[in-house]
């Protein structure tokens, strides 16, 4: 019981040191730049449309029913599917704030809240009515989560409660329109108007900034995949019957290789950091990807097909060789060092499922993609290592030799500032 107390202790002083230097980092020094104005701007747009939903059916009860023909019950049940469909938008907000990133997030809130509002908008009966708002609820659901802390995550500290205040204050205004205009305009017409700041929402998220842990978690995933790795390994046999190298003896070598290159990143991890080898492993994964679709173009022109098994087989142990020194385990390392101690359960079983279930897409896919161009499926994994590399050398942070603490203040100081210099 004393060592299971002393465990608990421990664990709660981890969260409270990580809460001061969320407070350090946070400096009152930060100034608020146009950036942070613009994207607290944007995601409040959202919140607008969801005071226009909570007060719509006060404007258009009188409208709806008699145009419709709707009964007493009918109009009370669509006025109620706004918060049902909300419960749901916000059963899923935190999961898909974690695995989407929060403006991904604002994105899909935007396509359930634009399809909604349209289908009130443009309703023939009351099915089309209770189903666009029950999708506007769920957008609205998402929405009420994942704009607070997105702007947390954005805002300044010293004005992170003004700015945050913004929301509720968008919230009134949307309601307000609805009371002043909603007695002259048609309940259509008003419907519309909920879509427009959605619309709005949907082209000004392209201009503004990710919480970078977020995309440190799930992109790293996604580049360990998509660059072909697990196609590679899974399938190393055809690719060796498809260059004309004996697939007995390509086994052997790759089973004999398989164990000392790992060996390389266990030596070189803490040495070298973490940077250089995600960035170094994407490059070898690139060029070495791109130099096996080369050996298949020029298999396919029969030029020099005497070289083409050997210098596959040679590419793909450099590639093989480049992916266990970084992409192969780095990203699991950096995903257990990344996520604060609250969200960590969470947020690395979803980038665990986005791993294993973009790793089955890439599996799934390679044969078809194999035969429809053989130099064409590598090219294509070369081109996302190639584009890992942008992404791993302006998103991904080192975090050698820093205690979990420090990387946590780490990402907190980097956010801030790069917003604020923006």
């Amino acid at each position: 019981m004393h060592v299971l107390m002393t465990v608990v202790e421990e664990e709660r002083s981890i969260e409270e040191e990580l809460l001061q230097h969320d407070d350090l980092n946070d400096d009152s020094g930060c100034r608020i730049t146009a950036c942070v104005v613009l994207s607290t701007l944007v995601s409040v747009c959202g919140s607008f449309s969801f005071g226009v939903a909570m007060a719509y059916t006060s404007a258009a009860e009188i409208e709806i029913m008699k145009d419709l023909g709707l009964s007493i019950s009918q109009f009370s049940a669509f006025a109620s599917f706004n918060t049902l469909g909300s419960a749901i938008g916000a059963l899923f907000s935190g999961k898909m704030a974690i695995l989407l990133g929060r403006r991904r997030t604002l994105w899909v809130s935007d396509i359930f809240c634009i399809i909604g509002w349209f289908s009130i908008a443009f309703a023939k009966d009351v099915m089309w009515l209770d189903l666009g708002r029950i999708s506007s609820g769920i957008g609205l659901g998402l929405i009420s989560y994942v704009v607070p802390v997105y702007i947390a995550e954005i805002s300044p500290k010293h004005v992170r409660g003004t700015f945050n205040f913004s929301n509720q204050l968008l919230q009134s205004s949307g309601t307000a329109m609805v009371y002043f205009t909603g007695s002259f305009i048609n309940w259509r017409t008003l419907a519309l108007l909920g879509a427009l700041p959605c619309i709005i929402q949907v082209i000004g998220l392209f201009f503004v900034p990710e919480s970078p842990r977020w995309l440190v978690g799930i992109g790293l995933m996604l580049v360990q995949q998509f660059s072909g790795s697990a196609a590679v390994i899974s399938y190393a046999s055809t690719i060796f019957r498809k260059s004309g190298f004996p697939v007995a003896v390509g086994s052997t070598v790759l089973g004999l290789y398989m164990v000392p290159k790992s060996m390389i990143g266990v030596i070189l991890v803490d040495k070298w950091g973490r940077r250089p080898l995600l960035l170094t492993s994407a490059a070898g994964m690139s060029i070495s990807s791109i130099l096996i679709g080369i050996a298949f173009t020029l298999q396919k022109m029969q030029l020099l097909p005497e070289m083409t098994p050997t210098f596959t087989l040679l590419c793909i142990l450099l590639y093989i060789g480049s992916f266990a020194i970084g992409l192969g385990g780095l990203p699991w390392i950096i995903m257990s060092e990344i996520f604060p101690i609250n969200i960590k359960v969470t947020a690395g079983s979803i980038v665990t499922l986005v791993s294993f279930s973009s790793s089955s897409i890439v599996n799934y896919t390679f044969n078809f993609l194999f035969e429809w161009s053989t130099q064409g499926t590598f090219y294509i994994f070369g081109g996302i290592a190639g584009a890992a590399l942008l992404f791993l050398w302006f998103i991904v942070p080192e975090t050698k030799g820093l205690s979990l603490e420090e990387i946590q203040a780490k990402l907190i100081y980097h956010q801030s500032v790069e917003i604020n210099q923006t």
